[in-house]
C-alpha cells in the first residue's frame, strides 16, 4: 500500500521520523550546528502545550520571571557536583567583540573576557544566586519561580526535537523551610507533568524515581516520567528534583526560622523542553503523517471546499460560514481556499495531522452537509453529517478522539512492557529483538554483567517502578 512517508515506520523507525518532520512542515536543521529552526506550524503546536503547562504550573502558585543567558564559570564552581554532569556540554564565552583580522571577523585578541560565561545548560546556579538575596526570613516561604527559555547543551548526535544544541523549555526552581516541604513539592510537580502528558497529549508515561547511577547531578532524588515510543525506545519526557540543601550551601541561601535561628533551606528544580514534542510525534504519527490530539492541534478542524470554477464563490461563502459556527463553539478552524488541487489539500491537512477533515463539495452544499474524516482512524472513519449536526457534535468527536488517542497508546504500551525474573532471561529477550521496556528486580542490575548488556545492547536504567520500587524498568532510549 503506497504511503506519504517513506520509509514506514516498520521499515526504518528512525528515518520515517526524520521525514515526518519534513513532511509535517515542523522544523529543519539550522546552519548553526547541532540546532534547529522550529517552523510556524511546530512552533503553534509549542504555544498550544506551552501554554497549556503554564496554566497548570501557576495554579500550584508559581510565578514566572526570567534570568540571564551567561552564567559566570565562578558559579559552576560553587556547585562540582552539579556541573560535572554538564561540563563536556557547557558552550563558553570566551570574547566579548570581533575585529577584522586579514579580511575576516574574529574574536578580538584584545577582548578576552578575565571571567569566561557559560551559556545556560540549566538555571540552578544562576537562579539559587538571586535566591540568596531574595529568601530572608520564614516568611519568604515558599519561593515558587519558572522560567521559559532556551538553552543551550553541545550535542554531537543531534536529531530534530529530541536532541539538539538548543532547545526550549521550562524550568522551575522552588525553596522550602523543611525537607518534607521540598520533596512533597518535587512529587507533586512530577504527578503534575504525568497527567499533563495523558490528559493534553494524550501519552500514557511510567511514573518513577530514577536510579542512584541515573538521578540528576547535585539531586538527592529525581522523579521521572518515562515514555514508550512505538518502537519500543524510551523518551524521558519531564523530571523533578528534590536537590536536598545542596544548592542552598552552595550559594547561602538562608533564612531565619520561627525559633530565631539561621538554617539552610531545602530546594527543588523541575522541567519539561521541547523535547515532549518529539515523543509526541513519535507516539501517535503514522505512516501517512503526523496524528496530532485536539488539545494541542493548531487547527482542530480543517474545512476544504471541493469547487469548480462555475461555483467557487458560493461554495468558498458557503465552506466560510461553516467555519464561523465552529469557532462561536470555541474550535480552531481553518478554511482551505488556498489554490490547490483538492487532492493536494486533503494530503497536506493528513500529513499535518488535522484530527477533523470536513470535505464539501456541490453536491454537499446542495444537501446542507458535509464529508468529515477522522484523522486517527482514516478512511474508515468517513462519514456524512448534516452542517447542523457537525456544529452540535464537533467538540464531542474531538472529545472523543483525545480519549480514543489516549486509549489507543496505552493498549500499545501494555504489549510492550516485559517482565523478566533474571539477567539471562532479560539478554535473550534482547537478543532476539524484543522491543519494549523490562521490568527486573533493582538489585539484580548492580553488577558487572548487567553493565556488560548495558555497553552490548545500549540499554539503561529507566526508572524504579513507583509500584514497587525493588524492581526497575529497562530500556533502549532516545
Amino acid at each position: 500500500m503506497k504511503t506519504a512517508i517513506t520509509p514506514t515506520r516498520a521499515e526504518n523507525f528512525s528515518e520515517w521520523y526524520q521525514n515526518l518532520i519534513v513532511a509535517a512542515d515542523l522544523a529543519e536543521n539550522s546552519p548553526v550546528r547541532g540546532c534547529m529552526t522550529i517552523k510556524p506550524y511546530g512552533w503553534a503546536i509549542w504555544e498550544l502545550m506551552r501554554d497549556e503547562m503554564d496554566k497548570r504550573i501557576k495554579a500550584c502558585g508559581v510565578l514566572n520571571a526570567n534570568f540571564p543567558l551567561l552564567i559566570p564559570v565562578d558559579f559552576f564552581n560553587k556547585e562540582a557536583e552539579h556541573v560535572a554532569g554538564f561540563a563536556k556540554e557547557c558552550a563558553v564565552v570566551t570574547h566579548h567583540r570581533l575585529k577584522m583580522i586579514d579580511g575576516k571577523l574574529q574574536p578580538d585578541p584584545d577582548s578576552q573576557l578575565t571571567d569566561p560565561y557559560v551559556i545556560r545548560p540549566t538555571s540552578e546556579t544562576i537562579i539559587g544566586d538571586a535566591m540568596s538575596r531574595w529568601v530572608q526570613s520564614w516568611r519568604d516561604l515558599p519561593l515558587k519561580l519558572n522560567q521559559w527559555v532556551n538553552v543551550m547543551r553541545w550535542e554531537m548526535r543531534p536529531r530534530l526535537f529530541l536532541r539538539t544544541s538548543e532547545f526550549n523549555w521550562q524550568e522551575g526552581h522552588n525553596v522550602f523551610a523543611t525537607h518534607e516541604e521540598a520533596n512533597a513539592d518535587a512529587r507533586k510537580m512530577h504527578k503534575l507533568y504525568a497527567d499533563y502528558m495523558e490528559q493534553v497529549l494524550a501519552i500514557p508515561v511510567i511514573m518513577g524515581e530514577k536510579t542512584p547511577e541515573e538521578r540528576f547531578a547535585g539531586a538527592d532524588h529525581t522523579y521521572t516520567t518515562e515514555q514508550i515510543m512505538q518502537d519500543g525506545k524510551a523518551l524521558q519526557a519531564g523530571t523533578s528534583h528534590d536537590l536536598g540543601q545542596h544548592f542552598s550551601k552552595s550559594f547561602s541561601i538562608q533564612f531565619l526560622g520561627t525559633d530565631g535561628k539561621l538554617q539552610h533551606a531545602w530546594t527543588t528544580s523541575w522541567g519539561t523542553s521541547t523535547r515532549m514534542m518529539g515523543g509526541l510525534f513519535m507516539t501517535h504519527s503514522d505512516d501517512d503523517g503526523l496524528v496530532l490530539p485536539p488539545a494541542v492541534a493548531p487547527y482542530q478542524i480543517v474545512i476544504i471546499p471541493i469547487t469548480r470554477d462555475e461555483i467557487s464563490d458560493e461554495l468558498t461563502c458557503y465552506a466560510e460560514k461553516l467555519g464561523d459556527k465552529l469557532r462561536e463553539s470555541g474550535i480552531r478552524v481553518l478554511v482551505d481556499t488556498s489554490d490547490m488541487r483538492a487532492p493536494d489539500k486533503m494530503w497536506k491537512w493528513i500529513k499535518r495531522g488535522v484530527p477533523l477533515r470536513v470535505e464539501i463539495g456541490p453536491r454537499e452544499m446542495d444537501s446542507n452537509s458535509v464529508t468529515i474524516t477522522r484523522r486517527d482512524l482514516g478512511k474508515d472513519s468517513k462519514q456524512t453529517l448534516s452542517c447542523d449536526d457537525l456544529v452540535k457534535q464537533a467538540n464531542d468527536m474531538l472529545n472523543q478522539m483525545q480519549s480514543d488517542m489516549l486509549r489507543a497508546a496505552q493498549k500499545r504500551n501494555k504489549n510492550m512492557i516485559h517482565n523478566v525474573s533474571c539477567l539471562s532471561d532479560l539478554e535473550q529477550e534482547l537478543a532476539k529483538g524484543t522491543i519494549g521496556f523490562f521490568r527486573i528486580k533493582y538489585d539484580q542490575t548492580a553488577n558487572a554483567e548487567f553493565d556488560a548488556l548495558i555497553e552490548k545492547y545500549k540499554i539503561s536504567r529507566r526508572c524504579l517502578d513507583d509500584s514497587d520500587p525493588t524492581y526497575v524498568f529497562v530500556a533502549k532510549s532516545y
